[in-house]
C-alpha cells in the first residue's frame, strides 16, 4: 500500500474549482476507495510565510493536506493524471504498512 498526499492552501483553485475539491473527485473517478482533507492549525511553506488559524489570518492562506491510502498502481495512475493536468501541488508518495485492528 501506498500513502499519497498532496498539500494545497484552502483558495487554490484548478478548473474554476477548489484544488482539494478537485483532487477527491479524480481519485473518485479513478475508483479510489477513500480520501480525505485535513486542515492545518499553523504552519509554512516554501516561500517561509508563517500562517496560522486566528481571528486576523486572511481566510483561504492554510494548507490543506488531501491524503489516499491505495496501491501502487493506482497511485501511479492518479500521480500522472494530476501531473497532466498541472495544478501547482506538492505531493508526497511512500510505500506504508495499513490494516484494521
Amino acid at each position: 500500500m501506498y500513502l499519497l498526499a498532496f498539500y494545497v492552501t484552502e483558495n487554490q483553485r484548478h478548473d474554476g474549482k477548489l484544488v482539494h475539491e478537485w483532487l477527491l473527485d479524480q481519485a473518485r473517478e479513478m475508483g479510489v476507495s477513500g480520501g480525505s482533507a485535513f486542515r492545518a492549525m499553523a504552519g509554512f511553506g516554501r516561500h517561509g510565510k508563517m500562517h496560522e488559524d486566528v481571528f486576523l489570518e486572511l481566510a483561504g492562506e492554510l494548507a490543506l493536506k488531501i491524503e489516499f491510502v491505495l496501491e501502487e498502481p493506482l497511485a501511479r495512475k492518479l500521480l500522472q493524471r494530476v501531473r497532466e493536468q498541472q495544478p501547482g501541488v506538492f505531493y508526497l508518495c511512500h510505500e506504508v504498512e495499513s490494516g484494521v485492528l
